[in-house]
């Protein structure tokens, strides 16, 4: 399970202040729901802890180590829109981020690493209720389960940390509450740390093991590029916790003493 520690993180764009003195710690394992009006930074936040960019003061700690400026296999993301390849199958898709982190050059297995990966991006289509579309294509899906098409092509590689952007915010109630409910099996069977933005209160407190808000509060005219967003509250959602870590081989524990 991963610990995550954001000491005093700004973003500035230029002359535009987007967060700023954003500080606090998770639990291994947590789930955080980041909440707050449009344009407060939550996506940037996001994509901080993405790597696609960085803070311009403070950093980000994954465990104690200082975050990569890029993204990296240990980071999974799913965003609103479906991020999954119209031309290749349900199969294809999850398979895909096997091949390129096995064969980078050709994005191809062949063999007994093909066959692995196949049963590998099987069980977690199967995890994901896709059990009997791993040969559709997006095109044949509906957008729940193209979305858990999605969830399964981003933990086909066992990310440390999930970053889910709005990921259920075009589904139906209905549907959405089905994924909801795999989504929060995924994170207590994989034990993930899960960072997830969305604009709805309830299923920020339903998923959520701690709901942490952001928003400006300085408005005034002449304040609006000075000073960005930051932390207005931090809640822990009550009766929820991270999953228990996994118990500790007593050979290992031994040898540690």
């Amino acid at each position: 399970m991963t610990r995550v520690t954001v000491e005093n993180v700004w973003k500035v764009y230029g002359d535009q202040t987007v967060l700023e003195n954003i500080h606090f710690e998770t639990e291994p394992g947590s789930f955080i729901a980041l909440v707050g009006p449009s344009g407060c930074g939550k996506s940037t936040f996001l994509r901080m802890m993405l790597g696609d960019e960085a803070p311009s003061k403070g950093r980000i700690l994954i465990d104690g180590v200082a975050l990569e400026d890029e993204p990296s296999p240990d980071r999974g993301v799913v965003f609103q829109r479906y991020s999954v390849f119209p031309h290749l199958t349900a199969l294809q898709n999850v398979m895909l981020g096997l091949e390129f982190a096995q064969s980078p050059v050709m994005g191809r297995l062949f063999g007994r690493k093909r066959r692995e990966a196949r049963t590998a991006s099987l069980e977690m289509l199967k995890s994901v209720g896709l059990a009997h579309a791993v040969n559709k294509y997006p095109s044949e899906l509906s957008g729940g389960m193209q979305q858990r098409l999605a969830i399964a092509q981003a933990l086909i590689k066992k990310p440390k940390i999930l970053l889910l952007d709005e990921p259920f915010g075009a589904l139906d109630p209905g549907i959405r509450n089905e994924v909801h409910e795999i989504m929060l099996r995924l994170w207590r069977e994989e034990g993930m740390t899960i960072f997830m933005v969305t604009h709805d209160l309830s299923e920020a407190f339903k998923l959520g093991t701690r709901v942490i808000a952001f928003d400006r509060v300085r408005n005034r005219p002449e304040e609006q590029k000075a000073y960005g967003a930051t932390i207005t509250f931090d809640l822990k959602v009550d009766g929820k916790s991270a999953p228990p870590q996994p118990p500790v081989d007593a050979t290992l524990a031994a040898a540690a003493q």
